[in-house]
């Protein structure tokens, strides 16, 4: 199968291999030539643009930033390129109305489009582990699974359009939330005397274990490897954690909501990234709990 797959950032860059590895011909584009030169190495064609990846495709993969990036490169590239009779399926974090109304647009012009957000981070991507929220009908799933299978551990069916994100944002409120209270709990068992492997060996065997603690432990040399072995680097950007629990709150409003555990995870997000902590991983705001986090400019 041709696939055209357009963002080759820290996700892309480590899904659109995996369906090079399953026997499919990947036609790769990125902004940064970085990027694209990587994915080249890893078995993926280079297009010059998106208009030229996605010609003649028989689906097409997105992964960007955000809800602008994916209206625009649809508008202006995918729609007027790609055959009608590609499958679309838009992998990136947006709100649930855009991905609604460009799934919309995608059906007036003759498409089959899904939104299909991902959970699992970096190495998840380049491992082929992902969890797939899959929005759209169920002949688009049906026929959108055997692209997502090489780069997931699971493909789920969340509903009609719209549904992936849905979970996708719920998902990563309870995560944002949850981390920043695991922090919370690390910060406050050593200034009581526990140490931390102690504490953790404790609570991931009790009610407090939750999947911060046990697979993504935000102190250093404690539990499995995770972002906070390497300085926060890599992993999950408190940038984007931030971008989540915001599109979480949005659509909250817009359901006539009020989430204080939400609003209390972006608030504090929020203050992490103001103070220049939006490319740490998402467990670095343990720096600002426990005051240890220089704020830069």
């Amino acid at each position: 199968m041709k696939i055209a797959f357009i963002g080759l950032g820290h996700m892309g860059g480590g899904m659109a291999p995996n369906l090079v590895k399953a026997g499919h011909e990947v036609h790769a584009f990125d902004l940064s030539e970085d990027a694209l030169r990587h994915a080249v190495d890893l078995g993926c064609i280079g297009a010059g643009s998106t208009s030229e990846a996605c010609r003649e495709a028989d689906a097409v993969v997105t992964m960007l930033p955000a809800a602008k990036h994916v209206l625009d490169v649809y508008r202006s590239q995918v729609f007027s390129n790609a055959p009608d009779s590609a499958l679309l399926i838009d992998c990136s974090t947006i709100d649930v109305g855009s991905a609604r109304e460009i799934e919309s647009e995608a059906e007036e012009r003759g498409y089959t489009m899904i939104d299909a957000p991902v959970s699992g981070g970096i190495a998840a991507a380049a491992g082929g582990t992902l969890t797939f929220m899959v929005g759209g009908s169920d002949q688009a799933f049906e026929r959108a699974r055997p692209i997502l299978e090489p780069m997931a551990k699971a493909v789920i069916h969340a509903g009609g359009p719209g549904a992936g994100q849905a979970a996708k944002i719920c998902n990563n409120m309870i995560l944002g939330a949850t981390m920043v209270v695991t922090c919370e709990a690390f910060v406050l068992a050593r200034k009581l005397g526990l140490d931390p492997q102690v504490f953790f060996d404790i609570s991931s065997k009790a009610s407090g274990q939750s999947w911060s603690m046990t697979s993504y432990c935000p102190v250093p040399g404690v539990g499995p490897e995770t972002p906070a072995d390497h300085d926060y680097e890599g992993g999950f950007a408190a940038a984007l954690m931030l971008k989540d629990l915001k599109l979480a709150l949005e659509a909250a409003e817009q359901a006539g909501l009020e989430l204080e555990m939400g609003e209390e995870a972006e608030e504090e997000y929020e203050k992490f990234v103001d103070a220049g902590g939006g490319g740490k991983d998402f467990s670095g705001i343990i720096k600002m709990i426990d005051g240890s986090w220089k704020p830069q400019a």
